[in-house]
């Protein structure tokens, strides 16, 4: 008896990516991969598998605008944090972040880097993540917890519930980074919101967090920050549905 063999269709992978251009910031939205709906085929053409990724840049801010009031619980302690517990500091660094972001997950450890650094020389440093749980439980304050724990954050990695301290400060993005300084007994002054640099997940780009440290290192020396900004680059905030 002879045995006939079938061979089934092909699969192929196609990628569709955004190509971006930095020297405008501008608003996009972050959607799940998902497989397009034309996926299923019939036997006589090839299957073809489509993944759509888009990703969010941060919003031009006013340079030079008050950073926002917040209270907001920190997961690994309890302790509630406030703006006022960073008043006596020169400087602020505003991080929003989450766990699940591959574009927070490629620089988790060279942010802590960045942030043992700099604040051992003056700079005060906190994140907030704003992500709704009821979408990603796995940004939630238990998880959260023992992210703070496994890299060792050191700084409050805080959790905005309500997500109303996200939109106080015009965050969008995660990672979003907003640097703030303060003159004596002025308030808190946003002379940063860009980049970390020009590293992402997949562009071979090796993660240095040359603007942002830059931009740090100008305000601790007192210098002006260049008001020529790239946009953070990342994952959609997750909005509550």
């Amino acid at each position: 008896m002879a045995l006939k063999l079938r061979l089934l269709p092909s699969l192929q992978l196609t990628t569709s990516l955004p190509t971006f251009s930095f020297s405008q910031p501008r608003s996009l939205t972050f959607r799940a991969l998902r497989l397009h709906p034309n996926t299923i085929t019939s036997p006589s053409s090839p299957t073809r598998l489509m993944i759509r990724a888009a990703r969010t840049e941060s919003k031009a801010a006013t340079l030079g605008s008050r950073a926002p009031q917040f209270q907001l619980p920190e997961p690994l302690t309890g302790k509630v944090w406030s703006l006022e517990d960073f008043e006596a500091y020169p400087a602020l660094l505003v991080m929003f972040i989450c766990n699940h972001c591959p574009f927070v997950k490629h620089l988790k450890k060279d942010i802590v880097k960045l942030a043992n650094f700099y604040m051992e020389r003056g700079l005060a440093v906190v994140a907030i993540s704003s992500n709704s749980v009821a979408t990603h439980p796995q940004d939630g304050p238990k998880f959260m917890a023992e992210e703070a724990k496994l890299f060792s954050y050191p700084f409050p990695y805080l959790y905005d519930e309500s997500q109303d301290v996200a939109r106080d400060f015009g965050a969008v993005c995660t990672p979003e980074f907003l640097l703030y300084k303060k003159d004596g007994r002025r308030p808190f002054e946003l002379v940063y919101h860009g980049q970390f640099d020009d590293s992402r997940p997949s562009n071979n780009v090796p993660v240095t967090g040359r603007d942002l440290s830059l931009a740090i290192d100008r305000v601790l020396s007192g210098q002006p920050v260049p008001s020529e900004q790239k946009a953070s680059v990342g994952c959609s905030i997750k909005w509550h549905p």
